[in-house]
Protein backbone atom coordinates (compact mmCIF):
# COMPACT_ATOMS: atom_id res chain seq x y z
CA UNK A 1 0.00 0.00 0.00
CA UNK A 2 2.60 2.79 0.60
CA UNK A 3 4.20 2.04 -2.71
CA UNK A 4 1.33 3.03 -4.49
CA UNK A 5 0.67 6.26 -2.04
CA UNK A 6 4.43 6.91 -3.31
CA UNK A 7 3.43 6.47 -6.92
CA UNK A 8 0.24 8.51 -6.47
CA UNK A 9 2.68 11.52 -4.78
CA UNK A 10 5.14 11.59 -7.74
CA UNK A 11 1.94 11.64 -10.91
CA UNK A 12 1.10 15.09 -11.69
CA UNK A 13 -1.77 16.45 -11.65
CA UNK A 14 -4.47 17.28 -14.03
CA UNK A 15 -3.85 20.90 -14.52
CA UNK A 16 -0.42 21.81 -13.21
CA UNK A 17 2.34 23.13 -15.26
CA UNK A 18 5.12 19.49 -16.02
CA UNK A 19 8.69 20.11 -14.49
CA UNK A 20 11.04 20.95 -16.96
CA UNK A 21 13.56 18.32 -17.88
CA UNK A 22 16.76 18.65 -15.45
CA UNK A 23 19.74 20.16 -16.80
CA UNK A 24 23.51 19.56 -15.41
CA UNK A 25 25.27 22.20 -14.84
CA UNK A 26 29.17 22.94 -15.20
CA UNK A 27 30.82 23.62 -12.52
CA UNK A 28 31.60 27.48 -13.75
CA UNK A 29 27.44 27.71 -13.25
CA UNK A 30 27.43 25.74 -10.15
CA UNK A 31 29.58 28.28 -8.83
CA UNK A 32 28.00 31.31 -9.96
CA UNK A 33 24.47 30.22 -8.72
CA UNK A 34 26.49 29.93 -5.71
CA UNK A 35 28.23 33.11 -5.63
CA UNK A 36 23.96 34.33 -6.78
CA UNK A 37 22.56 32.72 -3.78
CA UNK A 38 24.98 33.85 -1.30
CA UNK A 39 24.90 37.62 -2.34
CA UNK A 40 20.88 37.45 -2.23
CA UNK A 41 21.21 35.75 1.30
CA UNK A 42 24.01 38.84 2.38
CA UNK A 43 21.31 41.61 0.80
CA UNK A 44 18.32 40.30 3.04
CA UNK A 45 20.78 39.74 6.32
CA UNK A 46 21.94 42.87 6.07
CA UNK A 47 18.33 44.34 5.42
CA UNK A 48 17.02 42.69 8.36
CA UNK A 49 20.27 43.69 10.54
CA UNK A 50 19.18 47.46 9.31
CA UNK A 51 15.56 46.68 10.81
CA UNK A 52 17.03 45.36 14.11
CA UNK A 53 19.26 48.53 14.57
CA UNK A 54 16.33 50.74 13.92
CA UNK A 55 14.21 48.79 16.77
CA UNK A 56 16.79 48.92 19.51
CA UNK A 57 17.66 52.72 18.59
CA UNK A 58 13.98 53.39 19.29
CA UNK A 59 14.12 51.13 22.41
CA UNK A 60 17.33 53.01 23.46
CA UNK A 61 15.52 56.25 23.13
CA UNK A 62 12.11 55.00 25.30
CA UNK A 63 15.16 53.71 27.58
CA UNK A 64 16.46 57.33 27.87
CA UNK A 65 13.00 59.07 28.66
CA UNK A 66 11.89 56.10 31.44
CA UNK A 67 15.16 56.90 32.80
CA UNK A 68 14.97 60.94 32.54
CA UNK A 69 11.66 60.47 34.91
Amino acid sequence: MPAQKAAEAVRPVAGLAQRKPWKKKTPVEAVLDQINRQREDVAKKEEELKVARRQLQKLEEARKVLEST
